[in-house]
């Protein structure tokens, strides 16, 4: 199974798009309070789309990581850190 395959560069993409969410949880929440109008209760589901990606956020970094001790990183000695 090629999904489940990981190496160094599976762990950095678990990492980046981790970040990726946190980072836009937080903007979506601060749009939500301060830049969306509240017709049509558009602020309320922008902000729970945040809360959303930002509960996301260590759920993809903790499963990368369990993922990588579950199936043992193969290459691990030839990562670049």
């Amino acid at each position: 199974m090629k999904l489940l395959m990981l190496g160094c560069k599976t762990l950095r993409e678990g990492v980046v798009v981790s970040v990726i969410f946190f980072v836009g949880g937080i903007l979506l929440t601060l749009a939500a309070r301060y830049a969306v109008p509240e017709m049509l209760h558009l602020d309320l589901v922008i902000l729970l789309a945040g809360f959303v990606l930002i509960l996301l956020a260590p759920v993809v970094l903790v499963s990368t990581f369990l993922l990588s001790i579950l199936r043992g990183v193969g290459d691990a000695d030839q990562c670049d850190r």
